[in-house]
């Protein structure tokens, strides 16, 4: 079966709401006035110096499936959602618009326009729930991968979070850490789906289920041969090394460690291996790591590192607080487009109108500053410009491979300054620049 074969819908992953707004506007006739909405956040989870943009692909692929069944159409009757002019609608609903904004992988700031939708009221409003849960959810990831990465330094990690995860979110969570620089994920969907490189051995249960543990390392070297990982601490953590080398020699690929002080078990076991002759055997440590866990075995003989429950959880940040704003709408005969704003007290006010972001280098190619701005952009920022097209005349124009999205991550990342990958606690490493033309309308 194609992977691309079990999607389904999405026109139904959205808020109640965002319907009836639809058909409000049908009826005062707003609902045809071109509009343009924006994503951004406000804010980056407390002590976070950078976000990084993940999710991109899915978006397009939601937009791109977000069609209205007949099934669908029925429910919506039958609950008296919305009237009969607003189901059929929905029944034609195709976007039409147009979709730009920072690609994936890319970092962002507070007030970064990440993503602008531009079409009418009615094709665009309705995207918003689906478009925030897929970049809040993976942004979030991506964020708390990036930082795990970024403390691992040359040595692999791998996403190990399905077992701490709904089965979708976990898919979604290994295609966000892997753009942010995991090497694999446990999660056999990931990899069909997304083409992740998957890694996986055994666990406890099969060492328990044999009489002896040279039984269950017997077993799994016959059947995935001495290059596989054994799994050492089920029992005595010496007695597994010795026996691990005795039955796959000394070029036995790798052991893993799961519990207990992982930093005096690790040294433990590097030394034995080398006594033993095994000393290209590599080390892989789990057990409920995180990047501040990572860190604190930079210095430990470690070889790759297994996280799980940390990551697919966002590191104790699951959400980026990411928003979906209308910022302008047409008004004039001539067609421009008059910006619009909140401007409610306290921090949830808005900047209106169509923006552009830019985010120019100095001489050594480290970022300086974020510029945010609306109008004309000046000359010298058209090169750094961060916003690219996605979607064009509802046609998806901007789908990558994967591999492209995570290459830009690392690009990205380390043209930030060097205190952005600091993991203690601290303000973002760009300050947002607002550039905001001063004329009443944005021309079409």
């Amino acid at each position: 079966m194609d992977a691309t074969t079990a999607r389904r819908s999405t026109a139904l992953l959205t808020d109640r709401y965002e319907l009836t707004m639809l058909q409000a506007a049908l009826r005062s006739g707003a609902a045809h006035r071109r509009s343009v909405f924006e994503v951004f956040t406000r804010r980056l989870p407390n002590g976070r110096r950078y976000g990084v943009v993940a999710g991109t692909g899915r978006v397009l692929d939601a937009v791109e499936d977000f069609r209205f069944t007949t099934p669908q159409l029925d429910w919506l009757a039958d609950q008296h959602v919305v009237d009969e002019d607003t189901l059929r609608f929905l029944a034609d609903y195709r976007f039409t618009g147009d979709i730009h904004g920072y690609a994936e992988g890319e970092v962002y700031f507070p007030g970064s326009p990440l993503l602008t939708v531009e079409g009418s009221f009615a094709e665009a409003v309705i995207l918003e729930t689906v478009i925030l849960s897929i970049l809040n959810h993976d942004s979030a990831i991506a964020a708390a991968a990036s930082r795990m990465t970024s403390a691992a330094g040359e040595r692999p990690c791998i996403e190990m979070g399905a077992r701490r995860a709904h089965e979708g979110a976990a898919v979604a969570a290994a295609r966000a850490a892997y753009i942010a620089g995991f090497a694999a994920t446990s999660d056999l969907e990931a990899g069909f789906t997304h083409g992740i490189p998957t890694r996986g051995t055994a666990a406890h249960a099969f060492t328990l289920v044999h009489d002896t543990e040279r039984d269950a390392f017997t077993a799994q070297i016959d059947s995935m041969g001495r290059g596989t990982t054994l799994l050492i601490d089920t029992y005595d953590l010496a007695e597994a090394v010795r026996t691990a080398v005795e039955v796959a020699g000394p070029t036995l690929g790798a052991v893993r460690i799961d519990s207990g002080d992982l930093t005096l078990l690790a040294h433990r076991v590097r030394r034995q291996l080398d006594d033993l002759g095994a000393d290209k055997t590599r080390i892989i440590v789990t057990s409920d790591l995180d990047e501040y866990a990572i860190a604190a075995l930079a210095a430990a003989p470690v070889d790759g590192y297994g996280v799980g429950t940390s990551l697919v959880t966002g590191s104790g940040h699951p959400t980026c607080a990411m928003v979906y704003k209308l910022v302008a709408r047409a008004t004039a005969p001539d067609g421009s487009l008059l910006p619009v704003a909140k401007r409610s007290a306290g921090a949830k006010s808005s900047v209106g109108g169509r923006k552009w972001a830019a985010r120019p280098l100095d001489a050594d190619g480290v970022a300086e500053a974020e510029v945010v701005g609306t109008g004309p952009v000046p000359e010298e920022l058209v090169p750094h410009l961060l916003h690219v097209p996605l979607i064009s005349g509802g046609e998806v124009v901007g789908r990558e491979p994967l591999s492209a999205a995570r290459e830009r991550h690392l690009r990205a990342r380390a043209a930030l300054p060097l205190s952005a990958t600091q993991l203690s606690k601290g303000e973002p490493v760009l300050g947002t620049e607002l550039r905001i033309a001063a004329t009443e309308g944005v021309p079409a």
